[in-house]
């Protein structure tokens, strides 16, 4: 059976990461010296794996993850489909009491299936998974591509697992991340399922704790 292993990676942390920012697709943030860090130790615990190819967002925070894998040789693409979520007027602002109330008005109503409901000046989840259908169509029409490192965004990741696997994006809070967590993708081309292997791990991490 025909099947394609996907290594699929949120981004390291970033400054707005750690202050609480909303970053979203319209903030082109860099890593802090901890997703720096992030980024190192994932490469070291994961660079034995023959990576063919890796696809990044056009955001420069997923280069900055990948790059010592970049500078390894590898060949890498950038795909906007995966950017992350647009979340409009609430880019690169501090969630205050009164935003966070806008942001668990919204996040409940994703849950309860009102997916097509847009971020103020924003996208809707919807919006999100159509855009990255065929960036994930492409990294897939390639099966000689054998594994793959793909590195993206928390709220983008939580759509993609969710139509990926089958499941509703009423149900994407149900995938956990964090900073530099790794989902670890089993697809079978014959029956165009989606296992997942490995959920939010970031035992590659272990070390910096131990730092």
């Amino acid at each position: 059976m025909r099947q394609k292993t996907i290594y699929l990676i949120r981004h390291g942390e970033t400054d707005y990461n750690r202050r609480g920012i909303v970053q979203g697709s319209g903030v082109d943030s860099d890593l802090n010296d901890m997703g720096r860090a992030q980024a190192m130790a994932f490469f070291q615990a994961y660079q034995h794996v023959p990576f063919s190819k890796i696809y990044i967002s056009s955001l420069k925070r997923t280069y900055q993850t990948v790059e010592p894998f970049i500078e390894l040789g590898l060949s890498y693409e950038i795909l906007p489909g995966l950017n992350e979520i647009s979340w409009g007027v609430m880019e690169g602002k501090v969630p205050n009491s009164i935003d966070n109330e806008y942001y668990r008005n919204l996040i409940e109503s994703w849950a309860a299936g009102q997916t097509s409901l847009t971020t103020d000046g924003g996208e809707s989840p919807e919006e999100v998974a159509t855009r990255q259908k065929p960036a994930i169509d492409t990294i897939l029409s390639r099966p000689d591509e054998e594994p793959v490192l793909v590195a993206m965004h928390g709220r983008a990741m939580r759509i993609l697992l969710s139509w990926l696997t089958g499941r509703s994006l009423a149900n994407m809070d149900q995938f956990e991340h964090s900073n530099l967590c790794l989902y670890k993708l089993r697809y079978e081309y014959d029956t165009k399922a989606c296992v997942i292997e490995l959920a939010n791990d970031s035992t590659h991490l272990l070390t910096l704790a131990l730092a």
